[in-house]
């Protein structure tokens, strides 16, 4: 097992990161769904109009697939550019490794292959020093502070993971899924997280929930208004229409960016019992990340946040202000988006530092 874990690697280097995924340990099913599919063009012939209707809902669900895999602006701009810009801040705040996720790990039989998708600064890489770790991320910056400390790594989405199936004989998700903004992505993460462990392996995965043990950081979020949240992740967006192209206020950057002021906006032509009933079921954030004056200064990225509108100055803190996209999980709903996938079965559950967290085992 580990022998193939590593040849998967080998091959990865060999060409750039993105595409990892060609020529490295296919399976057949994924090698079949790349070849060219050809019909005959004898229309009256019923064979032939049973492959061409197999091709078109082959054809449905490769762009459903690929609308899932579609990563949304609300992602690219209050995820991934934010994540980017602060990594090396961020990382110098990430190393207290969270005990249950430690006792997870630690747990596991020696010479297991683990995977971290979305490894962050690669704090839990290694943790266990009997058990080979792989890790990935979203965020190049981060990525290379992980190389850095010679860890294996590579950039990747958590909803399309460059790795073969049934490679690996754990894997943890650690504080990713709040950042997808759609469900169809977030259980499409699950899904790969099953995917690449193998028959009996086991898949840890941890959410912020929206039951925070301290109530008074709600105070320090800004709730997006279901205008913002449809526009952004809804059916039906309505990004294409004249009356959305007109009017600024469904503009990308009309988002409010700070905290202050923010939060007791009211959405039109809803009653006051509304709004409260809203606040109460609030599960789409933005989440402030404070970066110091002095560690800006790291690199230009602040600059260019500054002068796109990204982020915002805080004088009276000596920061710069970034947003960053979270989707905070109500109790229960990260169990009933795991439940969807019959080829795991929930082993654990548990909440933990205002965390929703399980564990799956994958059963075929």
């Amino acid at each position: 097992m580990i022998l193939d874990a590593l040849r998967t690697i080998s091959c990865s280097r060999a060409r750039n990161l993105p595409l990892l995924r060609l020529g490295c340990g296919f399976d057949s099913v994924t090698l079949s769904k790349m070849r060219e599919i050809k019909v005959k063009g004898n229309a009256r012939d019923l064979a032939n109009s049973a492959d061409e209707e197999a091709v078109s809902v082959r054809d449905d669900e490769r762009s459903s697939s690929l609308s899932v895999k579609s990563t949304p602006e609300i992602e690219k701009k209050y995820v991934h550019r934010v994540y980017d810009a602060i990594a090396p801040h961020f990382s110098s705040t990430r190393f207290a490794k969270w005990p249950k996720v430690a006792a997870f790990l630690e747990s596991l039989p020696s010479g297991s292959v683990v995977l971290d998708a979305g490894c962050g600064n690669g704090k839990y890489l290694g943790l266990n020093p009997k058990c080979f770790f792989i890790g990935c991320d979203i965020s190049d910056p981060l990525i290379r502070i992980c190389s850095d400390k010679g860890h294996e790594v590579l950039v990747a989405d958590a909803v399309n993971l460059p790795y073969r199936n049934g490679f690996g004989d754990a894997a943890i998700s650690i504080a990713v899924l709040h950042h997808l903004s759609t469900e169809s992505r977030r259980k499409k993460a699950v899904e790969e997280l099953v995917r690449v462990v193998k028959t009996g392996g086991f898949v840890l995965i941890t959410v912020w929930a929206a039951e925070q043990e301290d109530k008074s950081l709600l105070t320090k979020w800004t709730p997006l208004s279901p205008k913002y949240v449809e526009e952004w992740v809804g059916p039906g967006s309505p990004m294409n229409s004249p009356r959305v192209r007109n009017n600024p206020c469904f503009s990308l950057e009309s988002i409010p960016e700070t905290e202050e002021g923010s939060r007791e906006q009211k959405v039109e032509n809803l009653s006051e019992g509304s709004v409260e009933e809203m606040k109460r079921n609030q599960q789409e954030y933005f989440v402030p990340w404070h970066l110091p004056y002095h560690r800006a200064e790291v690199s230009g990225a602040s600059a260019c946040a500054l002068a796109s509108g990204l982020a915002k100055k805080d004088d009276r803190k000596g920061a710069v202000v970034y947003n960053r996209y979270y989707h905070v999980f109500s109790e229960g709903e990260l169990e009933r988006l795991a439940s969807g996938i019959g080829s795991a079965v929930i082993v654990d559950r548990f909440y933990d530092k205002s965390n929703w967290c399980i564990v799956l085992q994958k059963t075929s």
